[in-house]
């Protein structure tokens, strides 16, 4: 028997027909997806090598993106991407491409992810933990107590990093 979720999804999609997807019935359990990105085409687990930090807060992770899109507003051009959190305790970070080139690729969204690697690895933090040399962005969010990361050129593909 089917569960009545499956059922009254099935239901939508002989109903609606082509304007229900199989993509779009995926993505229900994603509620940013379809709104912030399309639904999620690639995914991958990063083992951090550290341990969310006992200071981290929904207080802590929200600081952080204002932090960068305040970075981001101090420059002179315009920004390649937005960073922001979501969840009940802004635990998943989204960093959405604004323009047709940064992130046109998911290649394209790792160069910009490892720019930001070495802006964290010039950070006071990394310096003073002595790990600039070993810890990435993704370190950075697991410590900052991010549990998943979303890239996308908010046209065509998400790709998602799970935080272990």
């Amino acid at each position: 028997m089917l569960s009545r979720k499956l059922h009254i999804a099935l239901l939508f999609v002989l109903t609606l027909g082509p304007v229900l997807t199989v993509a779009s019935i995926a993505a229900a359990g994603d509620r940013h997806a379809g709104y912030y990105y399309p639904p999620v085409s690639s995914q991958e687990n990063y083992q951090a090598r550290s341990p969310a930090m006992d200071s981290a807060s929904r207080e802590t992770r929200i600081g952080f993106i204002v932090a960068q899109t305040d970075g981001q507003r101090q420059l002179k051009y315009p920004p390649r991407f937005a960073i922001f959190a979501k969840g009940r305790d802004a635990e998943k970070l989204i960093i959405v491409g604004l323009d047709e080139y940064s992130f046109a690729t998911l290649y394209r969204a790792r160069a910009v992810l490892a720019q930001l690697t070495a802006s964290a690895r010039a950070s006071a933090l990394f310096r003073n933990m002595a790990v600039e040399d070993l810890f990435t962005f993704f370190d950075l969010a697991k410590m900052l107590g991010f549990n998943q990361i979303t890239v996308s050129d908010g046209k065509s593909y998400a790709h998602r990093i799970d935080l272990k």
